[in-house]
Formats: structure tokens, sequence, C-alpha cells
């Protein structure tokens, strides 16, 4: 793993240094041309970015009376004058509204122009005119939801109900994405892949700080270019990098109910070559959170007996995020970039369950109590080493990049189960069960990207990625009888590595109105698992012989229709991977409830998807509207799997204090599910005040599963609806309700068939209020109330031959208090320097 990690770094420097030689200078006062082109960039000298739409004016001679020609810099900043006559100078002339105007004077000697040489005269700085920008008040503000044709970006500052929480209260305002109890997050009822800056990570969203978050960018259908194991689509969390001149920062402190106390600092520093960021941020929540469960179990179609449940669980999870970093300009084209990260967390779950067991004339029998108490503590580490070097041509670009995650953690509960007769005698001894595990984890990407323009509307994209996971997970439970411990045979002792290797390319053209994109990837995927204590190995390869050949390929194509300047009409397509996840394959058995244990399936294998989109974007004057048309042919589905445990399974867990009735749940590959759907986003502004952002999603569902003769198929029509709402009063006249912002989200999500009965509907609204004040806005206090109404509960009906059973667990209430304060400096100077010239490449 370390010769890979340095092989890595080593091919990003070499690279840095292949760049450095096809470096060209930077502008000088004199300079022969040689040439009858001119060309080059115009760059904002504070923020290193092209400047579109500037001014660039070439006069012959050291005068400004004989224009030879004029235009405006492209979007990128780039320029470039052709067939330029002979002549012994030329003056170059560049202005533009908010920057000084510079004159640069280009000298040689005649007759050194006289071949046909081209000359790239590199980037010419310009500086901001600060007379200028401080008379410029800026009040409109950037949409928090910005929907494109092939992508949606949410921008998280515009969040109110999510300061001072975690990427999933983020989630939870963003159009397309569902969140249950449990933190697990869905895009458009299918899981998606989270990216962190667009690489894998081993963090959970519950362990990102909402505050450390720039923005979320939403792919339903993504090309070729992007990893093939998306078939839910992609969200990736794209973390704050401020670049900004001097030093720059945010800080922010919250408390809330229950247990909630959070606090972050964001700093950035910028001078020269350099710049410097980093943040630090504590998160702590507590909670109670309650669930039912009632069950009739039948034999042969009829009831034999029922069994009810009610849990109550306390928990308190906190944790602290450190990262930091280094920009390193080389100069205007060449930038390496140095990020590390670092996640530590504890959390506590103390559950509490009532049981009952009652007969087939619901006559109690038995009843009990199963407390349980668990502690898990976790680290995890990220480190990233990036390279960019921008050509002279414009759009043409190399990147690379390594990115290395390593962690492990550990996990304790003690669990106590006691039965009663109906008069509160014991029915049974105690049973007591100690589990105790740890687990370690490191991955590789390596990923290096090349855009190469070819002419005015081409472009050749191309790239390579090999990704490499090691996991090892150790977990032993053992039943205490008299002071004895005995380790039970639902212990496991696991590891395996997963290792995917990329290849894509993909040609994209414009030709008039209709543009299109076509891509091809290829992965080589391998899975290598092991039972160590069992000798039992399990795992597969993709593809695993010239035969499979197309289980390794991923095409995609786009094809875009421009009906006018603010309409456009896609179509896509593309194919995709999702391979079983850890805890889908892990044959490790969960007894946390003892009616409801679950388990993983090594013999999974990964499904494939065939995913179709047609698209309609319109843009209008008070806002814009996204709708769409999808359909999905997921072959070999992961589907989960519930039945009541052997009397094989039973024995097996008899210690652990398993119910003889107890349901099993597992994952099996279904032979197909089919969705068919329709979603429509708006964006709507009735005035500057006030704007809201309905979306709903209808979707048709088949599944198409069996298990030996058992017949799991199901169909059904479900569908969710999101509203978020904003209202911000500003005033010309002072007022203390002046820059107050309100934010409503309001949710709804049907009922969701699943191969043996449906999931049941889900309803929320989430409230915020912020006051900016200070001057400029400096500060802030936002107010937020999660699940205002307390409806919002994940659960499921159960509806087999062998048993009937309603469940649910309620989310936990918050209520959050946030104090936020931005500050900032230009004119701060972090090195002293004795020439001035130094920041020259800058």
């Amino acid at each position: 793993m370390k010769r890979i990690y340095l092989l890595g770094i080593g091919c990003v420097f070499m690279m840095v240094v292949s760049a450095q030689e096809e470096r060209e200078p930077d502008i000088v006062p004199v300079i022969q041309v040689n040439s009858n082109s001119l060309y080059g960039k115009v760059i904002d000298k504070a923020s290193a970015k092209g400047l579109p739409a500037v001014s660039v004016q070439l006069y012959a001679g050291p005068a400004r009376d004989s224009l030879v020609s004029a235009m405006f810099t492209r979007a990128n900043g780039d320029f470039r004058f052709n067939n330029l006559p002979v002549t012994d100078s030329f003056k170059l002339v560049l202005s533009a509204i908010g920057y000084v105007p510079k004159e640069q004077l280009l000298q040689f000697t005649a007759g050194q122009n006289k071949n046909a040489l081209q000359k790239d005269l590199g980037n010419v700085l310009l500086e901001q005119d600060v007379q200028t920008l401080t008379a410029v008040t800026v009040t409109a503000q950037r949409p928090a939801l910005e929907m494109g044709i092939d992508r949606r970006v949410f921008h998280v500052e515009r969040s109110l109900t999510a300061t001072g929480g975690t990427a999933v209260d983020v989630m939870k305002n963003i159009p397309s994405v569902t969140v249950d109890v449990d933190g697990n997050v869905t895009l458009r009822n299918s899981s998606p892949q989270i990216f962190v800056d667009g690489r894998p990570t081993i963090l959970t969203l519950e362990q990102i700080p909402a505050d450390n978050i720039e923005r979320v960018e939403l792919i339903t259908n993504p090309s070729a270019k992007f990893d093939a194991a998306t078939t839910g689509g992609i969200i990736n969390v794209i973390l704050k990098r401020n670049k900004r001149v001097g030093l720059n920062g945010v800080a922010s402190t919250g408390v809330g109910y229950p247990d909630i106390l959070n606090g972050n600092l964001t700093l950035n520093a910028r001078e020269g070559k350099f710049n410097f960021f980093g943040s630090g941020s504590y998160n702590q929540s507590g909670g109670e959170t309650n669930g039912e469960t009632e069950r009739q179990n039948k034999e042969n179609g009829v009831i034999d007996n029922y069994f009810n449940q009610n849990s109550v669980n306390t928990r308190n999870r906190r944790f602290t995020s450190l990262r930091f970093g280094l920009d390193y300009f080389l100069d205007n084209r060449n930038t390496i970039s140095f990020t590390q990260g670092s996640v530590k967390g504890k959390f506590s779950n103390n559950e509490v369950q009532d049981q009952e067991y009652l007969n087939s004339s619901k006559t109690l029998e038995r009843y009990g109590d199963r407390s349980s108490e668990g502690r898990s503590g976790f680290r995890r580490y990220t480190s990233e080493l990036n390279y960019s070097h921008k050509f002279p041509d414009a759009g043409k670009e190399l990147t690379a990049g390594i990115t290395y995650n390593y962690g492990n953690g550990e996990t304790n509960s003690d669990i106590l189960n006691r039965y009663y007769n109906p008069d509160g005698t014991e029915a049974s001894t105690p049973a007591r069960v100690r589990n105790e595990g740890s687990n370690n984890n490191d991955q590789v990407t390596f990923q290096v990207d090349f855009v190469n323009p070819l002419g005015e509307n081409a472009k050749l994209e191309a790239g390579i990625r090999s990704y490499m996971n090691n996991y090892q997970n150790k977990f032993s439970t053992f039943s205490i009888s008299n002071g004895t411990e005995t380790l039970l045979p639902l212990s496991n002792n696991i590891e395996y590595r997963e290792t995917v290797n990329a290849f894509y390319i993909t040609y994209s053209n414009k030709i008039k109105t209709f543009s299109y994109q076509a891509g091809l990837r290829t992965e080589l995927s391998e899975f290598d698992g092991k039972l160590i204590d069992k000798g039992q190995d399990f795992g597969y390869k993709m593809p695993d012989s010239f035969q499979h050949l197309f289980d390794g390929l991923f095409p995609s194509l786009f094809l875009t229709k421009q009906l006018s300047d603010k309409e456009d009409l896609q179509l896509n397509y593309s194919r995709r991977i999702r391979r079983p996840n850890f805890w889908q394959l892990n044959p490790f058995v969960d007894i946390n409830d003892p009616m409801n244990i679950s388990q993983g399936n090594p013999q999974l294998r990964p499904e494939f998807t065939n995913s179709f989109e047609l698209n309609y974007s319109k843009q209008y004057n008070n806002g814009s509207m996204l709708a769409s048309v999808y359909y999905r042919n997921n072959q070999g589905d992961i589907t989960r799997y519930s039945d009541t445990i052997t009397a094989e399974q039973y024995q097996q867990l008899n210690n652990a204090a398993i119910d003889s009735n107890a349901i099993l749940n597992t994952f099996i590959n279904a032979q197909y599910t089919n969705r068919l759907g329709a979603e429509f986003t708006l964006q709507h502004r009735f005035s500057k005040s006030f704007d809201i952002t309905p979306t709903i999603n209808a979707e048709y569902q088949d599944v198409k599963a069996e298990v030996g003769d058992l017949n799991l198929s199901n169909d059904g029509i479900n569908w969710e609806a999101k509203l978020i709402a904003n209202y911000r009063i500003t005033t010309a006249d002072p007022s203390f309700f002046n820059n107050f912002s309100f934010q409503a989200i309001g949710e709804y999500e049907s009922p969701r068939i699943m191969p043996q009965g449906e999931q049941i509907p889900e309803y929320s609204v989430d409230l915020a209020l912020r006051k900016e004040f200070l001057k400029d806005k400096r500060a802030s206090v936002t107010f937020s109330i999660n699940d205002v109404f307390w409806t919002d509960r994940d659960g499921a009906i159960y509806d087999t031959d062998n048993f009937y059973q309603e469940s649910y667990r309620r989310n936990i209430r918050s209520f959050r208090l946030n104090f936020t304060y931005r500050f900032g400096n230009a004119d701060i100077k972090l090195f002293n320097r004795n020439n001035s010239n130094d920041n020259d490449d800058e």
C-alpha cells in the first residue's frame, strides 16, 4: 500500500516537472515578436482566474494612433490576434470595468518577424480598482439551487435549517433527495454514490459538518467520465476552500436541544504564490428516539400468536474534525495543492425494549424487557495531493491527484434480556450478551484527467483512475452465564480487498443548436473477501472472462437540442453498475433487536442498470424549471428479503436470547427491477424577497424476484413532494426587522412498495429564522427547528405467508440557535518582503 501511495506521489511530481519545462515566460517590458500571431490570457491578479469580456486593443507603434485590431477576451480570458503586419513595435491596451487600465509596449527589431511563427504572451495581470469597487453595492443573492441540463448545484450558504448541523441536515433541504431517520440518503428512490470533492470517502454524511460545505452537486445520470458504480446517481459534497487575498475566516458557535453543541472556525490566508486554508469544528447531539413493532405470526396462513414491542433509544454523538491545506501557485498555469483532514468521534446508544407475547386469542403468555448499552469510537483521516496544469490553448488542461483515506474504529455493547410470566415471576434465566468489535480501513484513489478542446465547439476528454480499498473487521459475541463467557457462532472475522481500475474517453461537439457527447468507460473490478476463522473465500471479478467482456464496458450518450436561448431539450443514456457494499456481503448477524435480526449475503453479485432520461429545462424572467422523464432497468437488483429464522439458525443463536419467531433480514439478487418515473422542479421568484422551490417525483416500480419456490414479485406507484420557501425582509429604512430571513421546508413521501410489502408514508416540516447585522452583514444569528410537528417516521409493513408486521422508528426533533461571524482583511501581509517584485507571478 505504501509503495502504491509513494508511486502515485512520484507520478504527480514528474508531471509537475514536465509542465514546468513547457511553461512560457511571463511578459517582460520588451518582447521581440517573430511571428504574425500574438495571443495570451488576461488574469485577475487577486483570484488568478481568467477574465471575460476585457477590451483588448492592439496598436502599431508606441503611440495610440494606428489601431491594428481590437477584441473582447473569451469566457476564460483568452485573446488572439492573427495576420499582423510587419512593424518595429506594438502597443497592447487593456481595459475592463472595475479594473485598473493597463498598457504594454511590445518592441522588436525590424525584420525579425519574417517567419510565420506564433507567440504566446503568457498571462497579462489586471488589478482590481479598489476605489471603483468600494462604490458598488451588490444586493442580488445567488439562488440556493442552480438547475442545469445535466446536474443541479445546491449552495449550502442559503440553507438556514442546516446551520450548525451536519451534511445529513443539508441533504434534507435538497430537491429530489430524501433522508430517513438513520441518515440514509436516497435520490429518486435509489441509493446514490457519495463523493467528497469528487473522490470516494470513508466518512459518513453525519461526520461532515454542514458549516464546512460550500455546495452539493446532484448528477442523476452520470456520463462515462464518472465512476460506473453510480447506479443511483452521484451526490458530490464540495468542501469550502477560500482563495481570497489576505486573511479571511468564518467563526460560528451554536447550542440547542436535545444536548446540541457545535463550534466551527474556518480560516484562509493568501499572499503571493501561497494560499493556506484550514478549519476545525466540534459537533454534539443527543436525544431519544422511540419505535413500535406489532406482528402476527402465522401457521399455514392462520394467525398462531402475536408479538408487540416498544423501544426507547437514548443516543449521544460527539465528533471533532480538522482540515487544513496549502495551494502553491508555481505560476498562473501550474498549481500544486495538498489537503489533510481528520475526524474523530464517540457515539453511544442505550436502548430499552418492552416486549409482549400473546397467543392466538391475544392472551398474554409472557412479557420481557431487553436493555442494551452500546459504545463506539472512530478515527478517519484523508490526505490529498493534486496538481493542475493549464495550457496556453483555451480550455486545455491536465489534472492529476492522489487521495488516501484511512481510519479505524471500535465498538462495544452489553445486552441483558429478561422474560417474565404473566404473574411477574421469572420465566427463564436472564440472558446476557457482550459484543466487541474493531475495524481498519484504507483507500487509495489515483486519477489523471485531460481535457483538449478541438476547435470552437468540439472537445475530447480522457482519463485513468485506480481505486483500491482494504478493509478488516473483527466482531466477537459472547454469552455470559455465571461469570463465564462463551464465544457464539455468530462472531466473525472478515477482511477484503476491492480494486477498480478504469479508463474513460468522451467526445463532445456542437453543430449550430444541436450538441452531443459520446463516451465509453471501461472498468476492471475485483472483490476478494475472506472469513478468516472459517477459511471461507467469497467475492467476484468483472469481467471474469472474455465472453463477459461487456460486464466491464459502460457507454453513455447525451443529445441536446437548444430550442432557444433559455430552453434546452436533452435525451441521455448510460449503463452503470452497483456493487454490493460491505454490510450487504458480510454474513455477520446483528442481534440488537431479538425479533428483527439482519445478516449480509456473501453470495451477492453486482447489479447492472440501463438508465434513460429525457430532460426539458427553461429559464424565464422570474425563475427556472426542469422537467424529467426517466426509465431504469436494474438487472440483478440487490433487494432486501425477510423470512423467519430456521430451526438450525435458532439453535445457533439461542444463547443470544433470540426469539424462535425472529425475522431474518438479508439481501438477494432479484431478477430485475424496472422504474418509470417523472420529476418536476420549479424555482420561482414572486419578488426580490420571496421565492419557492417545489419538487414532485412520481414513479412506477416493478420488482421481479424469486427465492426457490417463493415468488417475491411486486409492483406499485409511489410519489414524493418537497416544498422549500424563502422570504427575506430588506428595507431602505433602518429597522429591527430589516435583513431577517425565513425558510420553511415541507416534505411528503407516499407508501413505497417492496418485494414483501411497502414502506410507510413519511412527512415532516422544518423551519428556520436568520437575522444578519453589523457592517456588511458580517454577523448573523440563526434559529431552526427540525421536524416541527414530530411526524417524521421511518417504517415498513411486511405481509408474507409466515407473518404480518408493522414497525416504525421516530425521528428526533431538535432546536438550534447558531451565531456566525465573518471576518477578513485583504491588506494583511503574511510575509515580510524586501523585494516588491516577489509577487509578480500572482
